[in-house]
């Protein structure tokens, strides 16, 4: 008896801890591509990867050939690049010259030379005024001489 209920419990459990073990059921291929009609053929995009093929027919049949994926040619190029910005940094440390872009050494006042504001003395502000005020007059004066002249001709 024992026995008898073993053999059952064993033929309902096996079969679903098999059927968990196993998750979803796989797709079927029918439901993994998706085609799109293009100018030479299909556009054939992989549900499962992301990649996109060109499919056209052929003398033997259809071909399809992988479309070339510009993110990962960018992603790629980047990764190069920053490679590459590692090891001229790395140079540049090594003969102690400053890398680009970053902060300059402040000077033993506290501020950079670059960040201290220098205001003009009074002096300076008289030559600007006066510089100023000439070049004010001698506008006036040119529109003056040009209204005469307008007044004189019309």
């Amino acid at each position: 008896m024992v026995r008898m209920a073993l053999i059952i419990v064993a033929a309902v459990v096996v079969p679903g801890v098999a059927a968990l073990a196993q998750g979803t059921p796989a797709e079927s291929d029918d439901a993994r591509y998706t085609f799109n009609r293009a100018d030479d053929g299909y556009l054939r995009l992989d549900g499962r990867t992301g990649q996109v093929s060109m499919c056209t027919r052929r003398q033997v049949g259809w071909a399809c050939q992988t479309v070339p994926d510009e993110r990962t040619a960018l992603e790629a190029e980047i990764a190069r690049l920053q490679g590459e910005n590692v090891t001229l940094k790395k140079e540049l440390m090594a003969r102690n010259l400053p890398l680009p872009g970053t902060v300059k050494p402040e000077s033993p006042g506290g501020k950079s030379d670059d960040q201290r504001l220098q205001l003009p003395d009074d002096a300076e502000l008289n030559k600007v005024m006066n510089f100023m005020e000439k070049v004010w007059r001698r506008l006036v004066e040119m529109i003056v001489t040009l209204q005469k002249d307008m007044l004189k001709k019309g």
